[in-house]
């Protein structure tokens, strides 16, 4: 059994396609469907159920499957590590990140990573603080950038603050509020919002603030990414909370002080375990000394 019709059997099930598990190989499909062939030979169980229409795991592949993932990020491992010991950093990151992380430059960060470790290859995942913790927990994620209100704070993952920041009211540019040069949650409290999803943490924030003021609202438009929910907001469809840090990069809005507003964490965390080369090596990119970076 050999680690590439391992890789054969893994892509035509992530494709379910011989032809396009070909192409992202790099081989000519006559030869991967003849390596998969040898292997189901030598398992003496078919992997596919291939028909002139689709292609899917039998059984037999679907408890193969799992196992030859592991082989191959094993051998991966592997390299990487011996690599490592000679002084390369190589192999793959997965950094996660919410839409509107401001304490770092993340493609600055990225640019200046690429430059000193070209080997690497780097894959984003944007999401929710509470999300991201979760795959960082599973391994899916290696490091990841979060936004937390101050009476939260990560579980069960290494972790490092990078920033705190107020949040201020974000109103579209002919909006009454846009005049005033500050203003209070009760005030604000009359207003349509545009905010996060509930039960999100960045959504927490000011949900917290308003409740903790004896205070409701209405939030009449919900939405997962902060860029578009400024959009919404520069339209005149509500209003919005946003830290005063990330509503710098925006355009199309104007931004109001609150008087007694919350504020935010901003975190950088990552696996309590063990962790690749790549993944250490950015954590010292981004300032994060050795006994912090230490499982």
């Amino acid at each position: 059994m050999e680690l590439q019709q391992m890789r054969y059997v893994v892509a035509v099930a992530e494709t379910n396609s011989f032809t396009r598990a070909a192409e992202r190989c790099l081989v000519v499909q006559s030869a991967l469907s003849h390596q998969i062939a040898r292997l189901e030979q030598e398992l003496g169980a078919k992997l596919f159920e291939r028909t002139t229409r689709r292609v899917r795991l039998t059984p037999a592949g679907a408890a193969f499957l799992p196992a030859a993932r592991q082989c191959l990020e094993a051998a991966e491992r592997a390299v990487v590590e011996v690599a490592a010991a000679v002084g390369e950093v190589r192999g793959r990151l997965s950094v996660g990140l919410i839409p509107s992380v401001a304490a770092v430059d993340i493609p600055a960060a990225l640019r200046d990573y690429r430059e000193r470790y070209p080997q690497v290859r780097v894959s984003l995942r944007v999401g929710a603080s509470d999300d991201l913790v979760d795959q960082v927990k599973q391994g899916a994620v290696e490091v990841a950038f979060l936004g937390l209100p101050t009476t939260m704070r990560p579980a069960g993952v290494g972790c490092r603050e990078l920033a705190r920041d107020r949040l201020v009211a974000v109103v579209a540019p002919d909006h009454p509020l846009a005049e005033e040069s500050a203003i209070d949650l009760r005030r604000l409290s009359s207003e349509v919002f545009v905010d996060l999803p509930a039960q999100t943490a960045g959504r927490a924030q000011s949900d917290l603030a308003f409740s903790a003021a004896g205070l409701t609202r209405d939030v009449a438009f919900e939405v997962t990414n902060a860029d578009f929910l400024a959009r919404l907001v520069g339209q005149g469809l509500g209003v919005a909370m946003l830290p005063a840090a990330y509503v710098a990069q925006l355009g199309g809005v104007t931004t109001v002080e609150v008087t007694d507003a919350p504020a935010r964490v901003e975190y950088v965390i990552w696996s309590p375990g063990s962790r690749t080369p790549a993944a250490t090596a950015f954590l010292r990119l981004l300032g994060v000394p050795e006994a912090d970076a230490a499982p």
